[in-house]
C-alpha cells in the first residue's frame, strides 16, 4: 500500500496540477488550493470539538458530579409566574382593584389582575400549578420550582443575555460554553454544546457565543426543518475527503508546533475535526423516522413536523444519548415577533404557547425516566423574566408588563429533589420575600451539579480571572437531592 504521504502528494498532483514531487508545501497556499475543493467549502465554519480532538485529556470536575449532561428548555419572551406556577388568592379576589402608585412609575394607577387560569395541585406533592400546564404539572413531584428567581434587567435583550452568560451588558461566555471548558464533551464526533432554535431569539448568537474561551466551546445551532446544518452532506466521495482533510490536519499540526498559544487555531483544528464527525453521526442522529410511534404519541409529535417544538425536544434527547454534553431548545414560534411576551398584548396569548410545550416538556421526563437517563440528566425549565400582578394597560385591560423582581422556573432530574418549592413572593407575586434567587445563583447550582466549584471556574483574560457568576453567586442547596 503506498505511504499516506505519497497519497497526500497524488491528491495535490490531481487537485492543482502540482508536480508530484514537490517538497515542503507551504500551509499558507495548501489552505488556498485545498479551500477550493467542494469538500472543505462544504464543511460549517467555526465548530466546537473537543480537547481530546488535540491529544488532551478531557478535564476533570471539582468533585463528583450529580448530573453529566443538561438539557435547557427555555421559554422565550417572560412567561408569567402568577398565571403558572404562582398562585395568588388576592390577584383573583382584588380583579381590577387598584393600588394605587405604590410601586414604580407614578405615571398610572396599577389595577391588581387576576390569573387568566385556575390552579390545581400535583396529586403525589401537591404543588400548584396552573391550567395552562396540566401534563407538567403531573411531572411536579420530579422537580423542584423555584419561585423567588429575580435578575437585573426590565427589558428582554438584556435580560435573555444575563440568564445565559451572567451579564446583561457585556457579551460574555454562555453558560453551555463554560460547561464544556469545564468538562469537554464524551464524543469528540459532535459538538459538547448544541442550541436547537427555529429563529433568532433575543441578543441573538450571543447567548450561545462563547466569547472569549477557546471558539471550539462555542454553541453549534441546529435549525429544525429540512437542513438542520447547512453544508452537512459532503460534496466529494468519501476517500477523497478523507485524504483531503488528512492533509489539512498534517498540516495544521505542523502549523501549530510553533504556535501552541495560538487559541484560535486550536479552534480551527477542532473544528474541522468536529465537522467531519457530524457528517457521519449527526444526519443519524437528527434522523426522527427511526422513533417509535409510541414515542411520538408521547411527545404528541408527528414525524411529518420537524419544526414542531415536540419533534425539537425529542431531537434534543436523541442529542443527549449520542453523548452532547449541554442542549437548549429555544421556543419561540416567530422569533422576537411571536413568543411568550405579554406586553401590550392579551395574556391569553400564553395558551398558544403553553399547548404547545406542555406535551413535549412533560414527556421528556418521562422518557428519560423510561431510558434509564433521568438521573444522570439535568433538565432545567426557565424564562427570562415573569410578568407584572397588575395591568400594564390599565383597568380591564389584559396585559401584563415586564418583570424582573420575580418568577419561577423550575429543574427536575440529576441532583435534584423533586417536590420541592423553594422561595416565596409577596401576595400580589410582585417582589421576593423569602429565599430569593439571582441568576448567578440559579447558575452557581447547576454548576455544583455538573460537579464544578462556580468560584473555581475561571478562564484568564485580558489580565484578569473571569467566571461565570462574576463575584457572586450561591448554591441553593435546598433543592439538591
Amino acid at each position: 500500500m503506498p505511504s499516506t504521504d505519497y497519497q497526500q502528494r497524488i491528491l495535490f498532483y490531481r487537485l492543482n496540477q502540482v508536480p508530484l514531487y514537490t517538497s515542503n508545501i507551504d500551509r499558507r497556499t495548501a489552505l488556498k488550493r485545498l479551500s477550493r475543493t467542494a469538500a472543505v467549502a462544504s464543511l460549517p465554519a467555526i465548530m466546537p470539538g473537543t480537547t481530546a480532538v488535540l491529544g488532551q485529556e478531557l478535564p476533570q470536575p471539582h468533585f463528583a458530579p450529580k448530573a453529566k449532561q443538561v438539557v435547557v428548555l427555555y421559554m422565550s419572551g417572560g412567561y408569567s409566574h402568577v398565571d403558572t406556577f404562582d398562585p395568588k388568592a388576592r390577584l383573583a379576589r382584588e380583579h381590577d382593584v387598584s393600588i394605587g402608585y405604590e410601586f414604580g412609575r407614578k405615571d398610572f394607577d396599577r389595577y391588581l389582575k387576576a390569573a387568566n387560569w385556575n390552579f390545581k395541585p400535583n396529586r403525589q406533592c401537591g404543588t400548584q400549578v396552573s391550567d395552562l400546564f396540566p401534563h407538567i404539572r403531573q411531572q411536579m413531584h420530579h422537580c423542584a420550582l423555584i419561585r423567588s428567581m429575580h435578575c437585573d434587567h426590565i427589558d428582554h435583550g438584556e435580560a435573555t443575555l444575563q440568564l445565559h452568560t451572567g451579564s446583561t451588558g457585556f457579551a460574555m461566555p454562555s453558560l453551555g460554553s463554560w460547561l464544556n471548558y469545564g468538562l469537554g464533551t464524551a464524543n469528540p464526533s459532535m459538538p459538547g454544546h448544541v442550541v436547537i432554535s427555529e429563529h433568532r431569539p433575543y441578543a441573538g448568537p450571543q447567548i450561545w457565543d462563547s466569547i472569549f474561551l477557546p471558539g471550539k466551546y462555542a454553541g453549534v445551532r441546529i435549525t429544525p426543518g429540512e437542513t438542520p446544518i447547512t453544508n452537512l452532506k459532503p460534496a466529494t466521495n468519501e476517500a477523497s475527503q478523507a485524504l483531503e482533510l488528512n492533509l489539512l490536519t498534517s498540516l495544521n499540526r505542523r502549523h501549530l508546533k510553533n504556535r501552541e498559544s495560538d487559541n484560535t487555531l486550536k479552534a480551527r483544528i477542532s473544528s474541522f475535526e468536529t465537522a467531519r464527525g457530524l457528517q457521519s453521526e449527526a444526519p443519524e442522529i437528527m434522523d426522527l423516522s427511526k422513533e417509535s410511534q409510541a414515542t411520538f404519541d408521547l411527545y404528541g409529535a408527528s414525524p411529518d413536523n420537524p419544526t414542531s417544538y415536540a419533534a425539537q425536544v425529542i431531537m434534543a434527547r436523541r442529542m443527549i444519548e449520542a453523548g452532547v454534553r449541554f442542549v437548549e431548545v429555544i421556543d419561540a414560534v416567530g422569533a422576537c415577533r411571536d413568543n411568550w411576551d405579554a406586553a401590550h398584548r392579551d395574556i391569553a396569548s400564553h395558551e398558544k404557547y403553553a399547548r404547545r410545550v406542555d406535551q413535549p416538556v412533560a414527556a421528556l421526563l418521562k422518557d428519560l425516566q423510561q431510558r434509564g437517563l433521568f438521573d444522570d440528566v439535568l433538565v432545567i425549565f426557565c424564562t427570562e423574566f415573569g410578568r407584572t400582578p397588575w395591568a400594564q394597560d390599565g383597568k380591564g385591560t389584559k396585559s401584563r408588563a415586564h418583570h424582573p423582581y420575580a418568577f419561577s422556573c423550575w429543574l427536575a432530574g440529576a441532583g435534584v429533589q423533586g417536590g420541592v418549592v423553594h422561595g416565596e413572593t409577596d401576595d400580589i407575586g410582585n417582589k421576593v420575600i423569602h429565599d430569593a434567587v439571582h441568576i448567578h445563583d440559579y447558575h452557581a447550582t447547576i454548576l455544583h451539579l455538573m460537579g464544578l466549584d462556580h468560584e473555581k471556574l475561571v478562564y484568564r483574560h485580558a489580565g484578569r480571572d473571569f467566571r461565570l457568576t462574576d463575584v457572586h453567586g450561591r448554591v441553593v442547596k435546598q433543592i439538591l437531592s
